[in-house]
């Protein structure tokens, strides 16, 4: 642990270049009528925030009175929407205020969203589109012919390709390192922030489509994890530093990143300007927002892609190779650092990725991905330590388990099963679903 000492430089540095990103911007909370702040100066040099009053299936409520508050609870401005359901705020300069709705003025029968705030804190900047949203009305899901348990079904389904696109990469750094990652989880959180700050805040001056911030994302996380193996896990490795250290070394960078990303972030929850208020598809027995489709859809091609790396692709052989015998794959000239380099790479830009699709559907936050990880490691423990087909199929099995028990538990207690779940198999097959048994002695 005295030599992990060493790293200290190395690693805040590595924080300074991964967090540079979150301090180039504000705390921004643009969430969920479809606001938009679009940074302009009027005549006398105010700025504006203006948006639309609407639930999402295009039908517009005028009257709805809104409020804007400085700093220290001053009303500023106030506007009321039109027939259209239009509303502009002009607003005394830039900086940070709250934008409030009035709930007394909502049509009958159109509240705020279950769970939903009535108020958003907003920041006016020169030259920034942030979209901010008050979702109105109940939520369209789950309606028409749709089926409980097919929809619980489906939904756990889009779960567990989630939580396999994070465990993965979570698996193969075990496999090849036999490193428990628990700062996995923060690279997961730092990906969904990547693409916000992107997608919403414009830190290079234009905020991009949410499908091209995903792509960059990707990019950014995988080089972060890189990054993040030079340097601290490879000198530690280089060291002969003990599992067991470096285990604890992984929890207190847990810690630290967790906190970094809440002074930088904020506590509040954020979410995406695109696709956040869509109208459902009746499938028959279950419903979908065409969000989750595709997110769906994207995750199979994606895991499906990364499956077939690991069987055909000379990397993928190396890296299957180096975890199951690190010794024996370098005395057959694999140079077993370069893996271990790819692995780290591939494993965060995953990480990333699946930190998009879990913000997509879930607010970003900064201890979202804290609260993934454990669901991660039920389903690498799950499926077999070590294999990447294991992580998948037992996230999948986690994903419908969770999303399943709902039906006799009530929802805050789904975790809760799936992990009663995975102790029980364990006890029968304590090597996973597809796990090898090791004779021990």
């Amino acid at each position: 642990m005295i030599r992990c000492v060493r790293c200290l430089p190395r690693l805040a540095g590595l924080l300074i270049l991964v967090f540079t990103a979150l301090s180039a911007a504000s705390p921004v909370a643009a969430q969920d009528i479809d606001v938009a702040q679009d940074g302009e100066t009027t005549a006398s040099g105010t700025f504006r925030s203006r948006g639309t009053a609407e639930d999402g299936s295009d039908e517009f409520f005028e009257g709805v009175v809104l409020t804007a508050t400085n700093d220290v609870g001053e009303v500023v401005a106030s506007a009321t929407t039109g027939p259209d359901g239009a509303w502009l705020i002009a607003l005394p300069g830039a900086g940070v205020y709250t934008i409030t709705v009035d709930e007394t003025t909502l049509p009958e029968g159109v509240p705020l969203r279950e769970g939903s705030d009535n108020f958003r804190e907003v920041t006016a900047n020169v030259g920034r589109d942030n979209p901010v949203l008050f979702p109105l009305g109940e939520v369209q899901a789950a309606t028409g012919g749709s089926i409980k348990v097919v929809q619980l079904l489906v939904d756990g389904l889009k779960l567990g390709l989630i939580i396999g696109m994070t465990a993965i990469g979570l698996s193969l750094i075990f496999g090849t390192t036999g490193l428990v990652n628990f700062a996995h989880g923060e690279m997961v959180t730092f990906g969904a922030m990547v693409a916000f700050l992107l997608n919403v805040t414009g830190v290079f001056g234009v905020t991009l489509q949410l499908l091209v911030a995903g792509l960059l994302t990707v990019v950014i996380t995988g080089l972060a994890g890189g990054l993040f193996n030079e340097v601290v896990w490879r000198p530690l490795r280089r060291r002969g530093s003990s599992l067991i250290s470096m285990l604890v070394v992984s929890i207190g960078l847990s810690i630290l990143f967790r906190y970094v990303m809440l002074y930088f972030f904020g506590g509040r929850g954020r979410t995406y300007k695109d696709y956040q208020v869509q109208s459902v598809i009746d499938f028959g027995p279950f419903t979908m927002a065409p969000r989750d489709v595709v997110i769906m859809v994207f995750s199979a091609v994606v895991l499906a892609a990364v499956g077939t790396l690991l069987r055909l692709t000379r990397i993928g052989k190396a890296m299957r190779a180096v975890a199951d015998n690190k010794d024996l794959a370098e005395s057959s000239g694999i140079d077993v650092e370069f893996v271990i380099r790819y692995v780290w790479v591939a494993g965060a830009a995953l990480a990333g990725l699946g930190g998009v699709l879990f913000g997509a559907t879930e607010d970003i936050g900064w201890e979202m991905g804290f609260r993934l990880l454990l669901l991660m490691f039920a389903g690498v423990t799950l499926g077999g330590l070590g294999t990447a087909y294991g992580a998948l199929l037992g996230s999948l099995v986690v994903g419908v388990f969770i999303q399943m028990s709902t039906l006799v538990v009530p929802s805050d207690m789904k975790n809760v099963g799936a992990l009663l779940t995975l102790i029980l198999i364990l006890l029968v097959r304590p090597q996973g679903l597809l796990g090898k048994a090791e004779r021990l002695g």
